[in-house]
């Protein structure tokens, strides 16, 4: 795991010196991704420079050094992540006379793409990565980012240069051009939490699309991205040609594959353990890890606030288990103490509040170990989020009935009394396992009704706000949300928010979080249940092995049921979340009023002071629960802040 970066300037062409300093200044950026070494690489002729921040895990030996060249002198590599087959493709390389000079996965990574060229490498490789390369003989230069986005990749092009890094920091310390907001971008923000792919808050500046690779030409000028693996096209198929064996050969077959993986994902020169939330797939892999033999490791944290503390739960499964675990207690004053590092651990605006407890836990378990196995990815891969058939059956409802009716009902559902309008709501969520909060309001209500399809209805759940121009004025810049084509591929509604959570949320939102919150501490994260077998696996199956009856994840529980008691682990979904709505009225209170302040609002011109205003007096009165609406406010200013502060220092 480590941070990488690099530039193709025209400008300095035959300017060596010129080119390894921007890109050694991009690296010292990313020192917090890899304290162990620093390493450089340029060719001046070209124009090109590579820098890497290294964080050793596998041949802590000068051979891993990176960047790296291939033994034919063809292939420059930077690189950032795991290749968890590289022992097979060593054996295979080796075989066809490739001559080894360490025991790292780079060494294969850059070899493999000078024997095999890049698709052909991206087709065989298996793992977590970004990667840039460089080929002399072709004079292009390569990157290219895991199938599902777990590791970040930045990329900017602009008169005569090209820029790349695993952050945005990164590319402000290249310098050359002007970062400028994008208020599309900010708008987006406020639908998603998140920045979605492949915009970024910098106008100018992309994100490299999970499972794509882009080759730019020696004149700096980038090609259009280009597909090596697709998740919809996985999916598709997996729904056209489902394994045909019975259950329990399916569940047998899929526990074998998960303890292969999660024994690749433990491969390590360095300590290595597992965050244990007491939840399905955490609990799953931590039981994997323990059949691999010898002690392991097992990090949680928990919430003296009713209602969030999983920890006890944690606990219990790691003691059926037998792991060493070790938990930490968090509760406002520890957030405050951690909120102001999380515009700096987030280079880009990003407001899911599990951020902090993350970025606790990556703290805590840094202390004992290297590298952390999670959960991550369970829910999209196999169906755990309670939407998947709670949207289902309230689509099936609505659809029922013909859209003018249902825009005729809207218009009066503002004319039903309160209390008749409650007790309509508890109905229709009882027929549907709707979330309540869903229709907790007339105007929500209202608004649902009127859903013209299905679509609109998943943005509408996914959605912090339905309709951003209510806070942020600029015109949203869209993404794969508005996608009909693909919804069009998927007949099932299920399936397709499946994919579309897989597509969006998974890359831009939780491996985000769990990527930045961990290299901020130099912590490696490994998330076996993303491996592409497990996926690959995963879409073959028949769909009420996903889903279940009212649950999700029936297979994964019946596996686990096979190490551990369903009682310790059989309770209604969580989430990894904090108590955000009461610590805003108390240990935030003043924090979050310095942050909202309307003369600051108006200045900045991104947001609509009034409104932000409304929603602060609101929550802080207790008329209303607006904690995660705030939030998403508060991580936008935090971050302004946080870059009016960098701009002075």
């Amino acid at each position: 795991m480590c941070g990488i970066a690099g530039l193709i300037d025209l400008s300095a062409r035959n300017d060596g010196a010129r080119l390894e300093r921007r890109a050694q200044r991009m690296a010292a950026a990313l020192i917090h991704r890899g304290p162990d070494n620093e390493g450089l690489w340029s060719d001046a002729d070209a124009a090109i420079a590579l820098s890497h921040r290294r964080l050793s895990i596998i041949d802590l030996t000068p051979t891993g050094h990176l960047p790296m060249v291939s033994a034919d002198g063809r292939v420059a590599l930077t690189y950032n992540g795991e290749i968890y087959n590289h022992r097979d493709l060593r054996a295979r390389l080796a075989a066809n006379g490739t001559r080894f000079r360490g025991t790292s996965d780079s060494e294969v990574l850059v070899e493999a793409i000078a024997q095999w060229g890049i698709e052909t490498a991206l087709a065989r490789i298996n793992g977590m990565f970004a990667f840039a390369a460089w080929d002399r003989g072709a004079r292009t230069l390569t990157l290219a980012r895991d199938h599902f986005g777990q590791k970040p990749l930045y990329w900017l092009q602009k008169d005569g240069l090209f820029l790349f890094g695993s952050e945005l920091r990164a590319l402000e310390a290249a310098g050359g051009w002007t970062p400028e907001i994008d208020p599309g971008a900010v708008a987006a923000f406020m639908r998603h939490n998140y920045v979605p792919a492949p915009g970024t808050i910098f106008r100018h500046v992309r994100k490299l699309m999970p499972g794509t690779f882009l080759t730019v030409a020696a004149d700096g000028r980038a090609a259009t991205e280009r597909p090596y693996w697709s998740l919809a096209d996985v999916a598709a198929d997996g729904i056209a040609r489902p394994d045909p064996r019975p259950v329990e050969a399916q569940a047998a077959a899929l526990d074998a594959l998960i303890g292969e993986v999660v024994a690749d994902c433990m491969v390590s020169d360095v300590p290595l353990g597992v965050f244990l939330s007491g939840g399905i797939d955490s609990s799953l892999v931590a039981a994997a890890m323990t059949r691999t033999g010898g002690p392991v490791r097992s990090f949680s944290l928990g919430f003296s606030e009713s209602g969030f503390d999983e920890a006890p739960h944690a606990a219990a499964i790691a003691r059926h288990l037998g792991t060493d675990h070790t938990e930490l207690y968090v509760d406002g004053t520890s957030a405050l103490d951690a909120v102001p590092a999380m515009a700096r651990v987030y280079d880009e605006p990003f407001a899911d509040s599990s951020q902090i407890p993350t970025w606790l836990i990556s703290r805590l378990a840094r202390r004992d170990v290297t590298v952390a196995l999670t959960g991550d990815g369970g829910d999209e891969v196999f169906a755990g989020y309670r939407r998947y058939w709670s949207a289902r059956r309230m689509w099936r409802l609505l659809a029922s009935v013909p859209l003018p009716v249902r825009r005729l009902a809207a218009r009066f559902v503002g004319l039903v009394p309160e209390p008749l309008f409650r007790a309509l709501v508890g109905r229709l969520s009882d027929h549907t396992a709707g979330p309540r909060r869903r229709l907790d309001s007339r105007r929500t209500a209202a608004e649902v009704l009127a859903t013209p399809d299905r679509e609109a209805l998943f943005r509408r759940i996914v959605s912090h706000w339905n309709d951003p121009s209510e806070i942020a004025p600029a015109a949203e810049a869209r993404g794969l949300l508005w996608d009909r084509a693909l919804g069009e591929r998927f007949d099932d509604y299920g399936d397709w928010m499946q994919v579309m959570d897989s597509l969006t949320y998974l890359p831009d939102d939780i491996l985000v979080k769990v990527d930045r919150a961990a290299m901020s501490v130099a912590l490696e994260t490994r998330v076996p249940l993303l491996d592409r077998r497990i996926v690959e696996a995963a879409w073959r199956l028949p769909r009420i092995a996903r889903l279940g009856a009212d649950s999700g994840k029936l297979i994964l529980r019946t596996i686990l049921a096979r190490y551990v008691p369903p009682a310790l682990f059989e309770r209604p979904k969580t989430g990894f979340g904090i108590p955000l709505d009461q610590w805003l009225r108390g240990p935030l209170r003043d924090w979050a009023e310095s942050l909202l302040d309307p003369t600051r609002l108006r200045d900045e011109g991104l947001l609509n002071a009034n409104a932000v205003r409304a929603l602060c007096d609101a929550h802080m009165s207790e008329a209303a629960n607006h904690g995660a609406r705030l939030w998403t406010i508060l991580m936008l200013n935090a971050w302004l802040d946080q870059r009016r502060q960098g701009a002075n220092a």
